[in-house]
């Protein structure tokens, strides 16, 4: 397999595809950079090997056509700006007879952006004719979206069989699976995953995947209510999902049946409503009464979190152990995030990923105290799940 690190880029297009999906304002400035300074590596390795970059990405839904509020044009700019001022056009298209010509024509170091690609509904169905359509424009194609390497479309999975010897990973994405399989395939052991969040339901997979994994496997935030209840403890006003009070017991069983050590709050800070400034009291997780709900980890919960987090060779953290958004809340998210910190700092491997704890880490200033923070959702969640990404096995040839 071709790698970005041995690959001959000298006097060729590389296609690349970026997730380059930012948020704009209402004056369709950038308001968050984050998804395009990831690419940076892979664009800059290009121009110094002497090629082109020419690069492809989606940004928004678009349903009809093209639509002025979802143009790239926005981006241009902005990457001339993070490429030390390097030439930056954008093509009217991203396919077609004048893409194509303004691709022949760019110099080495100089950067095509082709228009948003989910102006053709072809390329989320991956319509191979769109994706041949598409490989003419390039000699060779890198894939760098890891947070779209879920979908098979066109740009991200279909295109590689166009290029057959000529594909390969971006840096993004190589160091995206190489942290995760750390933890999915290679962890140092203990390895600990830390998942919180609101409900089962959303974890649930991951939750099943990782039983065959995980030595330890912290349960918080709102779906510890669940198993609480599970166990006929009385959860008040606290979010519980009772469809799957059997899929909670379950996972109890399973767990015990494979030496994994479960673990979930026994006390947590309650409230007599969603409010940060509601009355509080710490409480027995199995009795909170009518009226008032957990909304964080009790210290005696967060003492029995640190002592396994502190002990651990690997940890996967996804989702906090409380509503962190409400500074009231947040202290038990937080001392899970020291613990982490620590570990690391000790010799551990720690990734963080998914939407939420990404922005725990980044608003408590944990970010550089961990080994790795991965920018998927999905992708992210349905590589922990065990599922095969399109984007991923299309560059591997599987």
């Amino acid at each position: 397999m071709q790698t970005i690190s041995n690959y001959n880029f000298k006097g060729k297009k590389a296609l690349i595809r970026v997730d380059f999906n930012v948020p704009l304002n209402e004056n369709f400035e950038i308001t968050d950079d984050t998804r395009m300074r990831a690419a940076l590596p892979t664009i800059k390795k290009v121009i110094e090997g002497g090629g082109s970059p020419v690069i492809m990405s989606h940004l928004g839904r678009p349903k009809n056509g093209p639509e002025e509020k979802f143009s790239l044009k926005p981006l241009v700019n902005h990457l001339s700006e993070l490429l030390g001022g390097a030439t930056v056009n954008i093509a009217p298209d991203c396919i077609g007879d004048e893409v194509k010509a303004m691709a022949n024509n760019i110099k080495p170091g100089e950067v095509l952006i082709l228009e948003n690609l989910r102006f053709y509904k072809e390329e989320t169905k991956g319509d191979e004719e769109f994706a041949k359509k598409l490989s003419e424009i390039g000699d060779c194609w890198i894939n760098d979206a890891f947070g779209t390497a879920h979908r098979a479309h066109a740009s991200t999975a279909v295109i590689a069989k166009f290029f057959p010897n000529d594909k390969m990973f971006g840096y993004l994405i190589e160091s995206e699976v190489e942290s995760l399989d750390k933890v999915v395939k290679n962890p140092q052991r203990p390895l600990t995953a830390i998942m919180g969040g609101a409900k089962v339901s959303s974890k649930i997979t991951i939750i099943e995947n990782l039983l065959d994994k995980v030595d330890n496997l912290i349960l918080g935030g709102g779906m510890t209510f669940t198993f609480v209840k599970a166990n006929g403890g009385n959860v008040g006003n606290s979010i519980c999902e009772d469809d799957y009070i059997e899929t909670a017991k379950t996972i109890q069983k399973v767990a015990k049946e494979k030496g994994v050590n479960l673990i979930f709050a026994t006390d947590v800070l309650a409230a007599d409503a969603f409010s940060n400034d509601a009355n509080t009291k710490i409480l027995p997780a199995k009795e909170i009464p009518e009226g008032w709900q957990g909304l964080d980890a009790g210290p005696e919960s967060v003492e029995s979190f640190k002592e396994v987090i502190k002990k651990s060779g690997t940890i996967l953290w996804n989702g906090p152990v409380g509503v962190f958004e409400m500074e009231t809340f947040a202290k038990g998210s937080v001392a899970v995030g020291e613990a982490v910190v620590e570990a690391t700092k000790n010799g551990a491997f720690s990734l963080v990923g998914g939407g939420d704890s990404v922005a725990l880490v980044n608003q408590f200033g944990f970010a550089d105290g961990v080994s790795y923070i991965s920018t998927a959702g999905g992708a992210l969640l349905e590589y922990l799940e065990g599922k095969t990404l399109p984007g991923i096995a299309a560059v591997r040839g599987e």
